[in-house]
């Protein structure tokens, strides 16, 4: 069983999610793809364990992380029950469902049998009576978002959820799904979108003003930008990376020349703030307030103590800030 340091709490900070009562680390951690039978054990859990001894409280999950899908949730079983049995309530765990898990009509999308199925299934993986967090992992073309929020509110008043959430909603989504929740006396808590200096979406279709309007929190995805915002591709494609595989994620096509001298434009800002391109993206998602948590990855320890050493300045002035949107929006 692990032994958490005895200062865990010192140095992160903590931003309340919208107007609840929940408060959630300026970095949390994502079980996506580093979490799954093709990683060793070990290493896993030697992340989890840091992660919690640098105050990253919270774990986010999908029913469909791994791979293979599950395996994210069942890794995270297997540590808790081995590391973090004591700790269980100073642990924000969140999963979401919305993608393909089974084969057939009720094996992805908003219906009530299947959220509420695939939950029933995640906390069994993660060995659970409860997670805190539960999203509806993408809207659904066909079926009535009453139907899809009922199910949440459900997960809620069941005690198999203390919280709902959503994730790629646009705004109009957004808004409705947060009136459906807060008529049946479920708040919507926090939305889940993709946000990094290289995709602004959620600034440029007005998702950041809606959460602000609604009072409801975020927490943004791939902030990153599949390792795009890291030290990775400043010489180009590296033979081991995500673009040189043509992942799903990222291909090979993403990365041209102009990106890549756009890139070490950007590297030379974060140096003159002291800071790695990686910290530096990290600290742009959460400047100013307005995102509650950025999500990150790790295949190492040591990478997520890169990342945490972030919150050292997440302060930029404005000269930064107008170099940064030149080079990422052609402002």
């Amino acid at each position: 069983m692990h032994t958490a340091h005895p200062d865990r709490y010192a140095d992160m900070p903590y931003r309340r999610t919208g107007r609840s009562g929940l408060k959630l680390p300026a970095l949390s951690l994502g079980l996506w793809h580093n979490f799954g039978p093709n990683r060793p054990v070990e290493t896993q859990r030697a992340i989890l364990r840091r992660a919690f001894d640098l105050g990253v409280t919270h774990f986010d999950l999908a029913n469909n992380y791994g791979p293979p899908p599950g395996a994210a949730e069942s890794a995270l079983g297997e540590a808790l029950a081995a590391d973090f049995a004591p700790y269980r309530d100073e642990l924000v765990i969140s999963t979401k469902a919305g993608y393909l898990m089974w084969p057939g009509p009720y094996g992805e999308w908003g219906s009530r049998k299947y959220l509420l199925s695939s939950l029933d299934q995640s906390l069994k993986r993660m060995g659970l009576e409860y997670v805190d967090i539960f999203y509806s992992h993408r809207p659904d073309p066909e079926t009535p978002l009453e139907e899809t929020m009922g199910a949440l509110h459900s997960a809620v008043q069941q005690g198999k959820a203390l919280y709902a959430g959503v994730s790629n909603y646009s705004p109009e989504q957004t808004r409705e799904a947060a009136r459906i929740l807060a008529d049946l006396g479920t708040p919507l808590l926090i939305h889940q979108p993709r946000y990094s200096m290289l995709d602004r979406r959620p600034e440029e279709q007005g998702l950041l003003d809606t959460l602000d309007d609604l009072q409801v929190g975020s927490i943004a995805y791939s902030p990153l930008e599949q390792g795009l915002l890291t030290s990775r591709y400043l010489d180009g494609i590296p033979e081991d990376s995500r673009a040189a595989s043509d992942s799903p994620f990222l291909n090979s096509d993403a990365v041209t020349g102009e990106l890549v001298d756009r890139l070490r434009a950007l590297d030379e800002i974060a140096r003159s703030r002291g800071q790695s391109l990686a910290q530096m993206a990290l600290a742009w998602v959460l400047r100013g307030g307005r995102v509650t948590s950025a999500l990150v990855g790790a295949s190492s320890p040591r990478q997520l103590e890169d990342s945490v050493a972030a919150i050292g300045n997440l302060d930029f002035d404005p000269a930064e800030l107008t170099r940064i949107d030149a080079l990422t929006t052609g402002a």
